[in-house]
């Protein structure tokens, strides 16, 4: 009798303790406020609209598969798909994969120049060039030993054939003044229907180099534009002005490791902020993203940041921002085959351990989901495959795959 009343005490507490965890996967938990962000806010600064802050929380009615390919990467960073369907991905140590469409073989391409990898530094993002399929050449984002430290360089090279190695790899950009630090990087990049390319440069963390995001004499804190040979992109907003490198189209952003261009032609950038004031902010040419002047954050010892205001003449609001912080990495604009996400941008989180679905309509924020929080992982890039899924990579080294079941 006593070992039964033990078995069905058991069972019980078992039954129970998965009952739990199901509910923990599949719920998505909210604030009092019905946003998804449960935590108390940093700082007490008020929004300057209504929207740019804990926005009402969304649910997915599509069901939807969730897959780990492959748990072997080492450290991605960057995430793109080959023509042919296949993965090229980026490892922080100084190298990047070619991984199959099931994730089940890795190949290591040979011939990267040297990088900086401690701290937030190493092999970062990548990009196909508009020409690939008849050119065979890539461009690479990387923290470059240079001077008297680092910085964030742009090369470009050409893959074999068998894509195993690279050659006549060329530096086409240096993002100076170098700095003996390991911290934001920034370095996505992006190219443009003009095949004009983007470049998000972070302003490298520390005080001493948080004023070259407002001064425009230098390329830390900025947003870059710049042709496939390496020059200022025809039309940006400063050539020819006195006092402005003429490669920069945007500056006054902190570490904007999310950039993407959306179906209608617009540019974004997610940058992370201090202690609270990540941000998703619209990029036009010529504006002041405010950083380190202007913040919904604080210092990490719990300092006000500069003179501790929101809002400055001549400085662009972000469309939207968090505090507390979810670390925002890479983002994406969904085009795939889930109809209620087309047009949503994900956003890979790391300390949040999720990947965010932002609604939009009219450029403003109208929705926010907290999709896979239940796989504790810090999501580092994500993916629109060609083949209609999401996809992300972790740095832990998996690779997921999101698809409609």
């Amino acid at each position: 009798m006593k070992i039964n009343q033990f078995c069905i005490s058991f069972l019980s507490v078992f039954f129970i303790l998965c009952s739990c965890k199901k509910s923990h996967v599949n719920a998505q938990q909210t604030g009092n406020d019905g946003s998804v962000e449960t935590g108390k806010p940093n700082s007490e600064y008020q929004p300057a609209f209504k929207g740019q802050t804990r926005i009402t929380a969304v649910k997915t009615k599509t069901a939807y598969r969730v897959e780990i390919l492959t748990k072997d990467l080492g450290k991605p960073w960057g995430i793109i798909n080959l023509p042919d369907g296949r993965f090229l991905i980026t490892d922080k140590r100084g190298y990047m994969n070619i991984v199959s469409k099931d994730g089940k073989q890795i190949t290591k391409i040979d011939g990267f120049p040297k990088v900086d990898p401690k701290g937030q530094g190493g092999m970062l993002d990548v990009a196909l060039d508009p020409d690939f399929k008849t050119n065979n050449i890539i461009y690479f984002s990387f923290s470059e030993p240079f001077g008297k430290g680092n910085l964030t360089s742009v090369a470009n090279g050409k893959l074999s054939a068998d894509l195993k190695n690279i050659s006549e790899v060329k530096v086409i950009f240096r993002a100076e003044p170098s700095y003996d630090g390991d911290k934001h990087y920034g370095s996505r990049l992006v190219f443009d229907k003009d095949q004009n390319l983007f470049i998000s440069t972070g302003e490298r963390s520390d005080k001493v180099t948080r004023a070259y995001a407002q001064k425009t004499d230098n390329y830390l804190g900025k947003i870059i534009k710049i042709t496939k040979e390496g020059l200022p992109s025809p039309g940006n907003p400063f050539i020819g002005k006195p006092g402005y490198k003429p490669e920069i189209y945007a500056y006054g952003v902190r570490n904007p490791q999310g950039l993407a261009i959306d179906p209608q032609g617009n540019l974004w950038d997610v940058e992370m902020g201090p202690r609270g004031g990540d941000e998703i902010n619209l990029i036009q040419p010529g504006k002041n993203y405010g950083w380190g002047d202007v913040t919904y954050g604080i210092e990490y010892s719990g300092d006000k940041v500069g003179e501790g205001i929101t809002q400055r003449e001549g400085t662009e609001q972000p469309v939207y921002y968090w505090d507390p912080v979810i670390s925002p990495s890479g983002i994406t604009f969904y085009t795939g085959n889930i109809d209620e996400w087309k047009g949503n941008l994900f956003i890979g989180c790391l300390s949040g351990e999720h990947i965010d679905r932002i609604v939009m309509k009219d450029n403003k924020v109208v929705g926010e989901e907290r999709l896979l929080a239940d796989q504790k992982e810090r999501f580092r890039d994500v993916l629109n495959g060609m083949d209609g899924s999401l996809y992300a990579v972790t740095d832990s080294g998996k690779l997921y795959k999101i698809s409609q079941k």
